[in-house]
């Protein structure tokens, strides 16, 4: 296989991981041997983002290289994310970076959590995955002490619900497990392999193997349990000799809670905000022979970049008969001489409401939740955003509203009651139900997780 002709792709997102949670990030209390050397080898981002700061609205941004905002992922009913049994999903209308893959004749599978959907409408078979193996969202949702009320948590195969309530300690091996057969069976044509971590996001129940060594608690077992999955899929593949035609990615879906042994340091703010603890996250590249090593990039990227990037790495086209988002940056990880910023402007949204925009290394805050703020920060010099630079820098300040604005015309902003000229419905469907009821007379492995948890 030519490097950059279809190479395989395979992306690991993990669930509420900081962006200092990592040790090629500054972490010191985490042990991550195998994340550092892809880092090393490969391209690390600094200022890489994720589209929202909480997971429905930023895994669907990813996968169809878009705002939440312009696919109706901003709220859903009311909610920050969605719940089980909701009506509202990812329209099946959206193109996925898996429908475009699968085009190409990708062979593709998503391991672990979805949280765009959990009607049959929404699944991921529905939007481009061969296969699923995984819980549909997040691992708090199911019958927990003190939260009872949830149906059994469902892990599934495909569009059925294989198990109610599974063990939490051993499912990342089982995950593991499931990428290791998908890699053997496909090793001989390009396969986009989705890895989406249950870690570490609350409750963490992780193996005693991990636990008996770390320096940071469950939170630390489990992202060295991450570490050592990456360890595995990387063997993998240089046991089947694709090493060199694969890449690897890995990417959080918004920053750490920061209150549970996590840590977005050095930024400010934490999972939920749109401070930059919210939404920077880490991002390393990995592909051998084609990634040159030892890379670290600056320039502003984010995960709503994945779909125009990757369908043009496998020898597709970004759809042009709707608005994607993203950008191909390819000349960033390639390391093309005289490259432009890919971005103008990257916006922060906390649900439907338009907070911050960044341009450059100036980034403006408008709101924060129900409170109007006036807050400039040039995150180069100061990217804990402490130093609120807005009356010394008014020009710049004009410059960022005016890209507010236009963000307020094409997106909306619920905050200034604008709907946006070029959003698109969210999914929905009729009568939904839960995948699961529960049922006393039912053998659960758990019939409730014992730790309280969650979030």
């Amino acid at each position: 296989m030519d490097s950059r002709s279809k190479p395989n792709i395979v992306l690991i997102n993990c669930d509420d991981l900081g962006y200092g949670d990592l040790a090629c990030y500054g972490s010191s209390v985490h042990s991550t041997p195998v994340l550092d050397d892809l880092a090393a080898q490969g391209i690390r981002f600094t200022d890489f983002y994720m589209a929202s700061a909480v997971c429905s609205p930023s895994r669907g941004a990813m996968m169809t290289g878009c705002y939440p905002r312009r696919i109706g992922f901003g709220s859903f009913e009311g909610k920050g994310v969605l719940f089980p049994g909701q009506g509202v999903g990812l329209n099946p209308e959206e193109t996925t970076m898996a429908s475009l893959l699968q085009e190409q004749g990708y062979a593709t599978m998503i391991i672990g959590k979805w949280h765009c959907g959990d009607q049959p409408e929404f699944l991921p078979t529905q939007h481009g995955f061969d296969e699923y193996y995984g819980i549909p969202y997040s691992n708090d949702m199911g019958r927990q002490v003190h939260r009872e009320h949830y149906p059994p948590l469902p892990l599934m195969a495909n569009d059925q619900v294989l198990q109610e309530q599974p063990d939490l300690t051993s499912l990342t091996e089982r995950y593991a497990e499931q990428a290791v057969r998908f890699i053997r069976k496909n090793k001989e044509q390009p396969f986009f392999l989705y890895l989406a971590h249950m870690y570490v996001h609350l409750p963490l129940y992780v193996p005693d193997r991990f636990s008996r060594h770390s320096r940071n608690g469950a939170y630390g077992a489990a992202v060295e349990y991450v570490d050592w999955v990456t360890g595995v899929l990387v063997d993998e593949l240089r046991q089947n000799g694709i090493e060199n035609d694969t890449l690897i990615i890995f990417t959080s879906d918004n920053g750490s809670r920061a209150d549970h042994e996590g840590s977005n340091a050095p930024l400010r703010g934490r999972k939920g905000t749109t401070w930059e603890g919210g939404m920077r996250v880490p991002c390393i590249m990995y592909w051998p022979r084609t990634i040159e090593a030892g890379q670290v990039c600056s320039e502003i990227a984010s995960s709503i970049d994945f779909l125009p990037t990757l369908a043009q790495l496998a020898g597709g086209q970004v759809p042009t008969e709707r608005t994607i988002d993203g950008k191909d940056i390819r000349p960033l990880m390639f390391r093309e001489q005289h490259v432009s910023p890919v971005h103008q402007a990257f916006f922060y949204y906390a649900g439907d409401a338009l907070e911050a925009v960044r341009a450059g290394n100036w980034k403006l805050h408008v709101r924060k939740g129900r409170e109007e703020i006036q807050a400039l920060y040039n995150l180069d010099s100061d990217p804990g955003e402490n130093q609120n630079v807005y009356e010394q820098h008014p020009d710049v300040a004009q410059e960022l509203l005016k890209l507010l604005d236009d963000c307020r015309e094409d997106l909306g902003d619920a905050a200034t009651g604008m709907a946006g000229a070029n959003c698109r419905p969210i999914g929905t469907v009729k009568n939904p139900k839960t995948l699961t009821t529960y049922d006393e007379k039912h053998p659960y492995m758990m019939a409730l997780y014992d730790l309280e948890e969650f979030g």
